[in-house]
């Protein structure tokens, strides 16, 4: 993806703390940020609530982090709604989202962090399968399937890019309200990233669902990074000093391995 870590980042030095003179990427240059407000969804392995309340997944450790690197005093996870992101950025509700996908349409409103993670879309079906549905085009081939997929995510224009007609979709509020209507029988699959799926599988074994990925002819992987909103131009250079350390890193490979992601995925965007 072009984005490398300095070859020096973490070598002989304590996993997760900056190289750096104190204040050279931290409060010195945020006078106003004390707290890291992040936005995040229900959305396994990237952000979710455990039963006590409390905020995991692999986006919620690596915002954490930066929260600690850049000297903030606390860190609060906010749940939304996907369409929420954005508009709350904008309108100052939360410093930070969890990653998203890169677009041109979203960087008009938004400024996006250097890549964190780059991931396959993938299709959340009914066990076994029975439609045999292969991808986005397979789904286009048989009208009278149904796909899902979450308001304003990006895998409503790969549909369509794909040949799927616009009466062929269903839109839904969150991952949650997809998965059901996938096991409900509403829609035929749910499309997402492949990761998201896994997750929402790992937590969620009672449910009579199966993963299908989607050919990378159809989508190849794409970048997702934080956002943040514009006009914070000394935070961006500071967060992307911090992930430059963080990302490719022992740590961050050690922790993103305890959601499901192999080296290989890391590779893409180191």
């Amino acid at each position: 993806m072009g984005w490398k870590r300095s070859p020096s980042a973490f070598d002989g030095h304590k996993p997760g703390l900056p190289q750096t003179v104190p204040g050279e990427i931290g409060g010195a240059g945020l006078p106003d940020l004390t707290e890291l407000k992040f936005a995040f969804l229900e959305e396994p392995p990237f952000c979710f609530a455990g039963a006590s309340g409390e905020v995991s997944g692999c986006d919620v450790e690596l915002a954490r982090r930066l929260g600690d690197m850049l000297g903030l005093a606390s860190f609060k996870p906010i749940e939304a709604e996907f369409a929420e992101l954005l508009p709350g950025l904008v309108e100052g509700r939360w410093t930070m989202t969890t990653g998203l996908f890169v677009s041109e349409e979203r960087r008009q409103l938004v400024d996006f962090t250097r890549p964190i993670w780059a991931l396959q879309d993938g299709l959340l079906v009914a066990k076994h399968n029975p439609r045999g549905f292969r991808g986005y085009q397979s789904i286009a081939e048989d009208r009278t399937a149904l796909i899902g997929v979450i308001t304003d995510q990006v895998q409503h224009l790969t549909a369509l890019h794909n040949g799927i007609a616009p009466e062929q979709v269903r839109t839904f509020a969150t991952q949650a309200d997809a998965a059901d209507a996938v096991a409900s029988g509403a829609v035929h699959a749910y499309a997402s990233v492949a990761m998201a799926h896994r997750g929402y599988l790992t937590r969620r074994p009672d449910m009579p669902l199966g993963l299908v990925e989607v050919p990378p002819i159809e989508k190849q992987p794409a970048a997702g990074a934080f956002a943040i909103a514009k006009g914070n131009s000394a935070l961006l250079r500071r967060i992307d000093a911090c992930l430059d350390e963080l990302v490719g890193s022992d740590w961050h490979r050690r922790m993103m391995a305890r959601y499901g992601f192999s080296d290989s995925d890391i590779d893409r965007i180191v």
